[in-house]
């Protein structure tokens, strides 16, 4: 009887051990990384608003997107070049950040611009959620980083291959991309 107490004990110890063990390797690949943000402002006489955020996570940067008052259906979206969104057209953000200087292309692709994302996916009451993580960009401010450039979205989907933007229409909205100070979150 002793034996089995033993054995049951020692077999709960080596459980807990191994999820406290489980948990701390989960945790390790949550990057403390930079973060940046970009509020976005309703351009073109459109209402759209949200925010997109920026967090480094390993070699990649995750983005993620909370976006309301678009039209339903899918939307370009892509970082650009110029942290300017003063023009009431958003055309003061300039073309899409492209640092490699290589043609428009899919977003999982190698032959791309450096800032294009997957499209935006509304629904019906014209909101939209978007969690990705990207290759190709940094939360810096070098030339080959997106802080202080922008944020678009636009009003039509992007078909990834029309140059030099992906077709995707009209600028509906576009927010500025700041670092946000470690240890504040979102």
């Amino acid at each position: 009887m002793q034996t089995n107490r033993t054995l049951y004990s020692t077999t709960r110890i080596i459980c807990l051990a191994s999820v406290t063990a489980l948990l701390a390797a989960c945790a390790s690949m949550e990057s403390t990384g930079p973060k940046a943000e970009a509020t976005l402002e309703s351009r073109s006489g459109s209402t759209v608003s949200g925010t997109v955020s920026f967090q480094t996570v390993g070699q990649k940067i995750r983005v993620e997107a909370r976006i309301a008052g678009l039209t339903p259906g899918e939307h370009g979206f892509h970082v650009h070049e110029a942290g300017d969104c003063s023009a009431p057209d958003a055309s003061s953000a300039k073309g899409h950040f492209n640092p490699g200087a290589k043609s428009h292309g899919h977003h999982g692709g190698s032959e791309r611009h450096a800032g294009d994302m997957p499209n935006l996916m509304t629904d019906s009451a014209g909101k939209a959620t978007l969690s990705a993580e990207l290759d190709m960009l940094s939360l810096t401010e070098s030339s080959g980083g997106i802080l202080k450039r922008s944020v678009v979205i636009h009003a039509d989907p992007d078909d990834f291959k029309s140059q030099p933007a992906g077709n995707s229409g009209k600028r509906v909205a576009c927010g500025v991309i700041h670092a946000v100070a470690s240890g504040s979150g979102y």
